[in-house]
């Protein structure tokens, strides 16, 4: 029974019962020669296929919409009651089929959508009471213990408690390789283990989890309506009652009914409505592939017009995780340990982010720091000021070593030499001194990504006229990023309000900017920027939430990627657009000069719609960027802790 509902009620019904109607009538009238049984058997097949859209036309009618179906319903019953049983029904049947292929197409461009919620979990087994216990997943209690077996899916946002394994993402960042999964790594609803066991103490569940999160966002985002988009609707909204009005007055002038039937027939928009929305339908779903979420279509057809793409350095550009890179001694009787463990010892007391990668490779370097220094006073904008052993350590720029020193240290060469040049390395150079004098110089540097040099090439050669660096960074350490990876302009020393500035600098020169940041201190610029970007955006629920663009991986190459998805998918919205009215306007033609029938316009209108449905399904196919060469130059995103560099005075 459940069968026999389904077809009854499926896409196909309406035009095979149709179908077999016209069949049965033509083979009444010709095999049979009861033409009178043909004629009923015909309009039966016209009943059939036309009732479903004359019921939608009074639909429309009543909401005060007149669409395609109004121009169909006139035409078939039009044609019904001059006697051109034949055209009405083929009309009406051709009209039925290809809104089924419509609905299966379109169906296929929700693709991406379908297979999101297809890998949600259903069911979880977690610890009660110390025994494993299967429910739904839905119905897990944030703070329980789940269990993950390999080849399972995980039923819930949460972190690993116990065990390890690696998990499939491709659902949530759509990297297709496996990633490897310890204590206190994230994992996401609806990635699937591919080894190992874990234990995962639940952060999110239901409708708080990551995945139903995007399939929210991308529901809505394909929904949404793009600036052509509604555009088209408006002039679809004036359009089809000019058509009906320009039918009645040919019908009038000419006397040929047929003729003003035929033309409501082929002028129908139906491909022109549908170009655009299945379009961005195709784009967004491709891009939630590829975890790239576009809030909807306005925002997919202005990052086409992309042309100055604005990056933080910090956690963007930059990984965002300061290394200790540099260990210099300049005292004759101090050596690299020595010089390491005093200023790591000294920075014990600091909350400095600075502090953390010098105590790091202290610590891993096996020299000992135990214990907080007898007395710390943090300087401003200088450095730290400590006392170890009742004797006085500072760690900090120049200036914080004149002060101690009482005396001008520009006259001391090595110092000052050293520090300009870590400074023009893109390293953050930090003296060390003890009683007034100087042993050595440590430096940081936060690592540049290896992809970082490759995204910006990548943007310039999608159509990104300029991309420039914002940070609060000082001017030679910025400049000396900037040099590594490519860009093209860098403002340093930045507020978060002189970043909204900037932003607003470029859009008054008239670019379309987007800004890249991590959404904290770059909120008021993301806000201006005529496109938000939130990076690495799996896991975190307001960036999918908020931003315009949430690239769900924390790879820089998903940004000119998303930027050659909206430039192609608009590229694909006008060919749908020159396919559409290439089409009406052959027909008109073909009607108003002869030889072109009810029924034949019909079939050439909804090979139209197909047409263009099947072009823009083309977007679904994943297009492989090409590899370039990726940036491994550059000290600073190349050394790891255990590979400071020892540089040796001259």
């Amino acid at each position: 029974m459940n069968k026999v509902h389904e077809w009854l009620h499926g896409r196909w019904t309406v035009p095979v019962v149709s179908g077999l109607l016209i069949l049965a009538s033509l083979a009444s009238s010709r095999l049979l020669d009861a033409a009178t049984w043909g004629d009923i058997l015909m309009v039966a097949a016209a009943v059939v296929a036309g009732t479903p859209v004359v019921i939608k036309a009074w639909n429309a009618l009543s909401a005060k919409v007149i669409g395609i179906d109004l121009l169909v319903s006139i035409a078939a019953i039009g044609a019904v009651i001059i006697g051109e049983y034949w055209e009405a029904a083929a009309v009406t049947f051709l009209f039925a089929i290809g809104h089924a292929l419509e609905s299966a197409t379109l169906n296929k461009t929700r693709s991406a959508l379908a297979e999101l919620i297809a890998v949600a979990p259903d069911v979880a087994v977690v610890l009660r009471d110390g025994e494993q216990v299967e429910v739904p997943a839905a119905e897990v209690i944030t703070g329980e213990t789940v269990l993950v077996k390999n080849g399972t899916k995980v039923p819930v946002d949460g972190v690993v408690s116990g065990g390890a394994g690696s998990i499939d993402e491709a659902s949530i960042t759509g990297e297709s390789i496996p990633v490897e999964k310890a204590t206190d790594d994230k994992v996401f609803a609806g990635t699937i283990t591919t080894s190992g066991f874990l234990q995962v103490t639940a952060t999110g569940v239901g409708a708080d989890t990551t995945l139903a999160r995007i399939i929210h966002r991308v529901e809505e985002a394909q929904d949404a309506k793009a600036r052509t988009a509604a555009f088209m609707d408006r002039f679809s909204a004036w359009y089809t009652p000019a058509i009906i009005v320009m039918a009645i007055i040919f019908g009038l002038v000419t006397r040929d009914i047929v003729l003003a039937l035929t033309l409501l027939v082929i002028a129908c928009p139906g491909a022109l409505v549908i170009s655009i929305p299945v379009s961005i339908v195709a784009g967004i779903g491709r891009g939630a592939k590829d975890g790239i979420l576009i809030k909807g279509g306005e925002f997919l057809e202005t990052s086409a017009k992309i042309d100055a793409v604005a990056l933080d350095k910090t956690g963007t550009l930059t990984e965002g995780r300061p290394q200790l890179t540099d260990v210099v001694p300049l005292h004759a009787d101090v050596d690299r340990d020595e010089l390491l463990q005093t200023a790591a010892r000294a920075e014990a007391g600091s909350e400095h982010p600075l502090a953390r990668p010098i105590i790091e490779a202290a610590t891993a370097a096996g020299l000992p720091v135990v214990g907080l220094p007898e007395h710390t006073e943090p300087v401003p904008g200088k450095g730290i000021v400590a006392t170890i052993d009742g004797h006085r350590v500072a760690v900090g720029n120049l200036a914080l070593i004149e002060s101690e020193q009482g005396h001008d240290t520009a006259d001391d060469a090595r110092v000052a030499q050293v520090v300009q040049e870590l400074a023009a390395a893109g390293r953050t150079p930090m003296v060390v001194a003890r009683d007034g004098q100087v042993l050595g110089v440590v430096a940081v540097a936060d690592q540049i990504r290896t992809d970082a040099k490759e995204m910006v090439a990548r943007l310039h050669e999608h159509g990104v006229k300029k991309v420039i660096m914002l940070t609060g960074d000082i001017e030679p350490v910025a400049r000396a990023v900037a040099a590594q990876v490519g860009v093209d302009e860098v403002r340093a020393g930045l507020l978060p309000e002189d970043k909204l500035e900037a932003v607003a600098d470029l859009q008054r020169q008239g670019y379309t900017v987007a800004m890249v940041g991590d959404g904290v201190n770059d909120a008021p610029a993301l806000a201006t920027a005529d496109i938000g970007v939130a990076m690495g955006a799996a896991g975190t629920g307001v960036a999918i939430e908020t931003a315009d663009i949430a690239l769900m991986r924390d790879n820089l190459l998903k940004l000119p990627e998303a930027v050659s998805l909206a430039r192609r998918t608009v590229n694909n919205m006008r060919q749908n657009i020159v396919i559409a009215l290439g089409t009406v306007a052959v027909l008109l033609a073909g009607v108003l000069f002869g030889g072109v029938t009810m029924a034949i316009g019909m079939l050439v209108h909804e090979i139209s719609v197909l047409v263009v449905i099947g072009n823009a399904m083309r977007l679904l196919r994943r297009r492989k960027e090409r590899t370039g060469t990726r940036s491994t130059d550059g000290t600073g995103s190349s050394l790891t802790h255990d590979e400071a560099r020892v540089t040796q005075p001259a």
